[in-house]
């Protein structure tokens, strides 16, 4: 068990509770857990509004808040866009060293990897929540602080988000 190594890749503009759900999930039957942030140069742009430091940041709080870190085996890797899918997928499994399978629920990056001929564990999204319906509702004034785990709410009142969502 302890070898069996999980790859979760996202962009977590913001990091929300569907994300932590897969999480706390993955330390179940991982070993080893490795979450690759996607597009780690975008930022400040109204549909990647953080940079990689501050979804780094979000990620770890959040973990630490439910004793994931230091408990648990994570990495977290920056994953840069790459010219092809197969380039990006090799570029991934060689940053996250020997990966088993990859937990994700979307297609395009599910491709990828089955391309790769690494196993996927298919996830089912949560009906409400995403990030773009996350950076919606900040931007509009609605109710997103109940789609993130409560330490992500207090790190993105603390970087003023919501004004920068406004603003973008």
């Amino acid at each position: 068990m302890s070898t069996f190594s999980c790859l979760f890749v996202g962009r977590f503009q913001p990091f929300h509770n569907g994300h932590l759900m897969v999480i706390k999930g993955m330390t179940k039957v991982c070993g080893k857990v490795v979450i690759a942030i996607g597009s780690p140069v975008e930022g400040r742009t109204e549909e990647n509004p953080f940079s990689v430091s501050e979804r780094k940041e979000m990620i770890q709080r959040a973990l630490q808040a439910e004793n994931i870190i230091p408990n648990f085996d994570i990495t977290i890797i920056e994953v840069p866009d790459m010219d092809s899918d197969a380039e990006w997928a090799k570029k991934c499994l060689e940053l996250s060293e020997e990966i088993h399978q990859v937990w994700t629920g979307n297609e395009w990056t599910k491709k990828c990897f089955v391309d790769a001929g690494i196993e996927i564990k298919d996830i089912k999204p949560i009906p409400g929540i995403s990030g773009t319906e996350i950076r919606s509702r900040m931007k509009s004034g609605g109710d997103w602080k109940a789609l993130v785990p409560d330490d992500v709410v207090s790190y993105l009142v603390e970087i003023n988000a919501v004004d920068r969502l406004k603003k973008a």
